[in-house]
């Protein structure tokens, strides 16, 4: 099969398409995308975003003491690994089998063990009410087109009274170009533009997905699945931080949002 990248826009595609093509990507991508951001996102660390707020500093998932905590869309494990270091009970899933087996290596490097699951953020292979907080930084919800069906679970795996937390690009950059640099401060698409960004083979196929949403549609969302929002938190870009991550930079972000933070309640 010739996965060649042949086109990349914003199209509608079938939702079996669009919401199958991450696991494929993330397996063929893993390595690469380690080797650019591995260093920055550390391999025991927990960060929420590119401008680097790190859960260490920024305490959105509160006291974890005696808390059982889920990572969905964990990637390699990252941030689970920085709990597990911290001695909370911690367990972390993902969809690609490439990105857990990183995470097997990073354990093999820092003589930790966090224990991962291989799955879909919209099939969680756990029991009603088995987390008290469930949280993903840029996994899961951005690559599929349901992601109430990610909320959904979410709720069902938490204990009443639990947090679901999870950090997105910022709606409102879906409008400007994906550019680090002074094209990427000019509007261009709509806001309400919720055509997902496609990638394509010469063959057709759907490579990679990834979804938009704006800030009404994940309250909708949220809401939809019984959560309580209890702070939204846009991260600002910090002085003296200069590392380019895709579209974010230093000029960039002292001008527009990149990222969301929802810090949501499940009621008791």
């Amino acid at each position: 099969m010739d996965d060649r990248l042949a086109s990349a826009g914003y199209e509608h595609v079938p939702d079996d398409a669009g919401g199958t093509a991450a696991q494929g990507w993330w397996d063929a991508n893993a390595a690469e995308y380690l080797a650019e951001h591995g260093r920055f996102l550390g391999p025991a660390d927990f960060c929420w975003s590119p401008e680097g707020l790190r859960e260490g500093e920024a305490r959105l998932l509160g006291d974890l003491r005696g808390r059982r905590v889920l990572e969905v869309g964990a990637g390699a494990a990252q941030c689970s690994r920085w709990l597990v270091s911290h001695g909370v009970d911690a367990v972390a899933s993902d969809v690609s089998a490439a990105m857990l087996a990183a995470s097997r290596a990073y354990d093999e490097d820092t003589g930790l063990r966090t224990p991962c699951v291989q799955a879909d953020a919209r099939a969680l292979p756990f029991a009603d009410a088995s987390f008290d907080v469930v949280f993903t930084a840029y996994g899961a919800l951005p690559f599929v087109p349901d992601a109430g069906r990610v909320h959904v679970e979410a709720a069902r795996v938490l204990r009443p009274g639990g947090t679901w937390a999870f950090s997105v690009t910022h709606p409102v950059r879906w409008a400007f170009p994906d550019d680090p640099g002074e094209s990427g401060l000019t509007a261009t698409r709509s806001y309400f533009d919720r055509r997902p960004y496609v990638e394509r083979s010469e063959a057709g196929r759907v490579l990679y997905a990834e979804y938009h949403r704006t800030l009404g549609d994940h309250v909708a969302d949220l809401a939809g699945a019984g959560f309580v929002l209890e702070r939204l938190v846009e991260p600002e870009w910090p002085e003296g931080h200069t590392r380019t991550w895709g579209g974010w930079s230093a000029l960039r972000g002292a001008l527009l949002p990149g990222t969301a933070v929802f810090v949501c309640r499940l009621p008791a």
